[in-house]
């Protein structure tokens, strides 16, 4: 519905957890118009450059709390808000270089009143 909108303009950056892992991360907004308790956000599939990242080093953060995408699955006290822009961290086994990435994030959402399980995409040119 809201497909080229999810990743947010200018919005790649280099990330260190605390743990001391590397990664980068890119701001994303929901691509459903009412919003979703995150334990309804199935899967988000993150690819930079071509090269698709594993779900278990995919993180999701949002109002200053982090998930891995398996701990969002029981997460049933917080939401996702239409138009909140949450940051979506992708680890990754070297440090990504400066300069253009092509950076596709994809959305699964389970939708109540949906007979079906859609997948939402958008893929931008970022510069980090």
């Amino acid at each position: 519905m809201f497909d080229n909108k999810i990743i947010v303009e200018d919005s790649l950056a280099a990330e260190q957890l605390a743990d001391g892992r590397t990664g980068v991360s890119v701001l994303a907004r929901l691509p459903y118009y009412r919003g979703l308790g995150l334990s309804m956000v199935e899967n988000i599939q993150v690819v930079i450059d071509g090269k698709d990242i594993d779900r278990e080093n995919v993180r999701f953060a949002v109002r200053g709390n982090m998930w891995t995408l398996d701990e969002m699955e029981t997460e049933y006290g917080d939401r996702w808000n239409f138009g909140e822009k949450a940051k979506v961290i992708a680890l990754t086994d070297s440090p990504v270089t400066k300069g253009e990435h092509e950076v596709s994030v994809a959305i699964t959402m389970r939708v109540s009143y949906l007979p079906f399980v859609p997948t939402s995409g958008d893929v931008k040119t970022l510069v980090l």
